[in-house]
């Protein structure tokens, strides 16, 4: 049994959103101290965090300064640049692991990753000329969509295309970035799997939740999914067979999408999730404790769902229905404390809560 740190020692979060302020709420109840590493000032985890160092992440002295100041680190997104880990590691622990973080950050990568541990992907072809786009659309076909190999998120980063007639257009948009095509994939829903997995190899899954996007980004994820219960054991496992090649430390999501076939895997993501916020209202231990627990090397808590949940994000002018979401006897409402509201910017969520009904 690995020797988990002691309470009052500093987890090292690397990011200052509003998945950082959540991962150092629970952290604070584990009586852990938090430090986050954000360029960006007055930051949603800054005003809860410890500490804040508010640097670059090409700032090589602020990053050995930072590294040397925590027990262990983690972080809140994946996009982090390779000089600043290789830094980092150097004085410190990462957890989730830099493999982890190597798979992730490219489509491509992810994509060969998951195909190779034999779980069903949407058909895929490398873009980076119009030449190889051609070929692509040979091999894919159309409808499809290209989305950058890194970057993306919330929507951003891809071009959908109708016909092979959308190729240049679509080529157009990536701005020369490298690419990656992806064939449609006939699904009937996507659900997300919430998973653990502590220094120790002890795996813990969450309830998958069933996700509905709009423009791109997450819209509601409500928990009971519609699954059988063959398909939720099928999402359980193979959300634990990615951990453990991984060697993963932490919580992930696996977005998954429902289908004749059997579920394939969309994509993961080696931090907490959007789609695991319903673990607050719904759980005794949530994912953010949960992740907390696995990078400090204490044992997982159990993840049993205590109640039905939908929670909803709340983004942009949502925020003009906070006296109304508040009144609601049934609802919690989580802000994430960003002081400008913007279109397509999300500034909390709202979990709506109900008794447990299977």
């Amino acid at each position: 049994m690995t020797k988990p740190l002691a309470p009052n020692a500093t987890i090292g979060i690397l990011g200052g959103g509003q998945l950082g302020r959540m991962l150092s709420v629970a952290a604070s109840r584990l009586g852990y101290k938090t430090c986050i590493f954000e360029p960006g000032g007055d930051c949603p985890a800054s005003h809860v965090a410890n500490y804040h160092f508010q640097k670059s992440y090409d700032d090589a002295d602020a990053l050995r300064e930072f590294a040397k100041s925590v027990d262990v680190i983690t972080y809140e997104f994946e996009n982090i640049p390779t000089s600043a880990l290789d830094i980092l590691e150097e004085h410190c622990r990462i957890h989730p692991n830099r493999d982890a973080l190597r798979v992730s950050q490219d489509r491509l990568t992810e994509k060969t990753f998951l195909r190779d541990l034999g779980l069903m992907t949407a058909p895929f072809a490398t873009v980076d000329d119009a030449n190889s786009m051609a070929a692509a659309i040979a091999e894919v076909g159309a409808p499809s969509i290209l989305k950058t190999r890194r970057f993306g998120y919330d929507g951003k980063g891809q071009a959908r295309l109708k016909s092979s007639e959308d190729a240049d257009t679509a080529l157009a948009d990536m701005a020369g970035a490298p690419a990656l095509l992806e064939g449609f994939v006939n699904f009937s829903h996507e659900v997300s799997v919430i998973a653990a997995r502590s220094i120790d190899g002890q795996v813990s899954c969450f309830d998958p939740g069933e996700n509905v996007h709009k423009d791109g980004i997450l819209s509601t994820t409500t928990v009971p999914a519609r699954l059988t219960g063959s398909q939720r054991m099928d999402a359980v496992l193979l959300a634990g067979k990615i951990l453990n090649a991984l060697n993963y430390v932490g919580v992930m999501g696996v977005e998954l999408f429902v289908t004749p076939q059997g579920l394939i895997v969309n994509e993961i993501a080696p931090r907490v999730h959007n789609s695991g916020h319903w673990t607050q209202n719904g759980c005794t231990i949530d994912q953010f404790e949960q992740h907390i627990r696995a990078v400090v090397g204490l044992p997982l808590g159990d993840g049993q769902r205590m109640n039905d949940v939908v929670m909803e994000n709340l983004i942009g002018d949502d925020m003009d229905r906070l006296p109304d979401l508040l009144a609601e006897p049934t609802s919690a409402v989580h802000l994430y404390g960003k002081a400008d509201t913007k279109p397509g910017r999300k500034m909390g969520h709202v979990n709506r809560v109900s008794p447990k009904s299977s």
